[in-house]
């Protein structure tokens, strides 16, 4: 057994939320919560959309473990939060998490410091998705810059799909993100750690039904393909892991994080799409499969990444919290 290298104490996982993604939350949480029990972590789950966060300070947590994905979970809200409420969490800071969660951002970050990532526009209209794809060119992907697990999500192979596509997008969030498509291998890289201390863990290559890594392929069927090791040429890996771990860097994230990264087939140049800074532990999810591949189990995993759980100002005495 994996113990902590020291006692946690009693550790909230928080699960669910009031997202879009609440669905694959829950089970990310309960695995979560199932592995910590098992490594005598005294963990219990909390749901912030039946919950108050308050009562996290009432019940004596010590320690929250973020399971929670998307809005209110994700993007800084609840990081915001426990920082008041003095109590430390898994993943990234304020910042870091509200950056990550909107696509626009992340990018315009990292284009301002040279890495590489599809172009893009930020629309609010249909005819501004169509002038888009005018510039950008077929196929193009539609989405909410503010979603993740491919919600809202179209790709655009021609002019006429262009205002359906807008419309999906934004019942899911007022910004929406029209991104030029990459056409070749898709990976994902999981990152572990802080600073210096971060590292990149192996590449997991994704090979979709038909091409089609969405919301059903991605959490609930099994004939998506994960390939780890990923087959790259040789060297490859190893530029795009060095890629990943500036690009999380770039955003300030710290314990943990999942990177997805499509490699041009024609150039093998490779290209940033975003970053996840609660990452999915689904029994589909490729954090898991990727620390696996790195001789890490899925309870050792978890251990990990909640011996990791700080506080943005964990210095500084904050008054006033009862």
């Amino acid at each position: 057994m994996n113990r902590p290298d020291a006692d946690p104490g009693k550790v909230a996982v928080l699960m669910g939320g009031a997202s879009a993604e609440r669905e694959i939350s829950l089970m990310s949480g309960q695995g979560v919560l199932q592995a910590l029990r098992s490594q005598g972590v005294d963990a219990h789950a909390f749901d912030p959309a039946e919950r108050e966060l308050s009562e996290l300070k009432r019940d004596g947590f010590a320690r929250c473990f973020i399971t929670l994905h998307g809005r209110f979970g994700e993007d800084g809200t609840v990081q915001g939060a426990l920082e008041l409420l003095g109590i430390p969490y898994t993943g990234s800071g304020v910042m870091a998490s509200s950056i990550a969660i909107d696509k626009v951002m992340t990018k315009r970050l990292w284009r301002a410091d040279g890495l590489p990532t599809p172009g893009w526009y930020q629309v609010d209209s249909a005819a501004a998705t169509e002038q888009a794809f005018t510039e950008l060119g077929s196929p193009m992907i539609v989405k909410p810059a503010r979603e993740g697990s491919t919600i809202g999500l179209t790709k655009v192979t021609a002019l006429a799909q262009c205002q359906a596509a807008y419309a999906l997008a934004a019942q899911h969030d007022s910004e929406v993100l029209c991104e030029q498509f990459i056409s070749g291998d898709e990976v994902t890289i999981a990152v572990l750690g802080s600073g210096a201390a971060a590292h990149a863990l192996p590449l997991i290559r994704i090979v979709a039904a038909d091409g089609n890594y969405d919301y059903q392929n991605k959490y609930f069927t099994d004939t998506t393909q994960y390939l780890v090791p990923a087959g790259l040429p040789a060297g490859e890996e190893e530029q795009i892991q060095e890629l990943v771990l500036k690009a999380y860097r770039s955003l300030g994230c710290r314990g943990w994080a999942r990177t997805d990264v499509m490699i041009d087939q024609q150039t093998r140049q490779a290209y940033l799409l975003e970053i996840n800074t609660s990452p999915g532990m689904t029994g589909h999810s490729l954090v898991p499969m990727s620390a696996k591949a790195a001789g890490i189990s899925y309870p050792a995993l978890c251990l990990q990444v909640l011996e990791l759980a700080t506080l943005d100002y964990a210095d500084i005495a904050v008054r006033g919290v009862p």
